[in-house]
């Protein structure tokens, strides 16, 4: 039976790799979600987003009258007022290209009757800053004030403040990736030397530590530094550090409630965060104004098994960004 409540969204979340798509009920509650692989190219991702947001709506028997609108997060340069998005490298995307028009037009010949004379509304927004709604809505009320810090290929980090995302006056609010951190430091594709992503970023794990072929470098620096390989503990002491620093940067800046970390390093789990506040916490044993700041208490993992940008993406198809 057709429901006949309205009020849903579809956001869908896509990398570079993966693509995943989740259904917000009227309440904003997470419902179904799908997974599929991302293929680059500006006609492909058009074709994985409006494939994805069509077989949730075919899955809850919804609707397009039923729809607020659709959410897109991806990386890049996104104009969230227009709906162009371009240098989405990862995505095969360099040129400038209306994605949120073609995704709208793409999903209503895919709905195939499926109810609404008009394309249902899509809009785009980058993806860290979808991830950092997402974080906050899955935290509930009081999270207003939250950064959401991802560890994954860079580092860099997405901020709602007072309630509402701050992209900047240029949209690179956020980037502290390229801090320099260590003057005269390791190279940076930015063109400096020393950047803070360079040394707290899955790319940073990877080149310290490549490890066998099988396994994340992530997850196999942890294991030999547990099982007392001393190369590993200071790679991963270092990295520890870094991160740290990336949260006091957050905080100092912003005073933030909440630093949220994910990305695809955050899926070492407790052991990560659990360092990176005893970091915290070292610190703060060394000055009286950061043992005033708490920061251990307000560092935690994203949470697992929802997909935190695909759920801020649906926030923003509903006009929540």
């Amino acid at each position: 039976m057709r429901p006949q409540n309205t009020g849903w969204s579809v956001g869908l979340d896509i990398g570079g790799t993966k693509t995943l798509a989740v259904l917000l009920d009227p309440t904003g509650a997470p419902g179904d979600q799908l997974r599929l692989p991302t293929e680059r190219g500006a006609e492909a991702v058009v074709d994985t987003a409006a494939t994805a947001a069509a077989d949730l709506l075919a899955r809850a028997d919804l609707h397009a009258d039923q729809l607020t609108g659709i959410g897109i997060g991806l990386p890049g340069i996104v104009d969230p007022t227009t709906g162009r998005v371009e240098h989405a490298v990862n995505l095969g995307i360099a040129t400038g290209i209306p994605l949120a028009e073609r995704v709208a037009e793409a999903v209503h010949r895919r709905l195939n009757g499926r109810g609404g004379a008009a394309p249902v509304p899509v809009r785009v927004e980058n993806d860290l800053n979808a991830a950092a709604l997402g974080a906050a809505h899955l935290r509930g009320p009081g999270s207003g004030d939250l950064a959401f810090l991802a560890l994954g290929t860079g580092l860099a980090a997405g901020l709602v403040l007072d309630g509402r995302l701050r992209r900047g006056a240029g949209g690179a609010a956020g980037e502290i990736g390229h801090l320099v951190y260590q003057p005269g430091g390791r190279p940076c594709p930015c063109g400096q030397r020393g950047c803070l992503e360079q040394y707290a970023s899955g790319s940073a794990l990877l080149a310290a530590w490549p490890g066998p072929g099988d396994r994340p470098a992530p997850v196999a620096l942890f294991e030999s530094a547990d099982a007392g390989d001393p190369a590993a503990v200071t790679i991963r002491t270092e990295f520890a550090e870094a991160v740290a620093t990336a949260v006091r940067v957050l905080l100092l800046t912003t005073d933030v409630a909440q630093v949220v970390i994910g990305g695809g390093v955050s899926e070492l789990g407790s052991p990560l965060v659990d360092l990176v506040r005893a970091r915290l916490d070292h610190a703060a044993r060394e000055s009286r104004f950061l043992a005033s700041m708490r920061m251990a208490e307000r560092v935690d993992l994203a949470p697992r098994g929802v997909p935190v940008g695909a759920v801020g993406a649906a926030l923003v198809g509903r006009k929540e960004s």
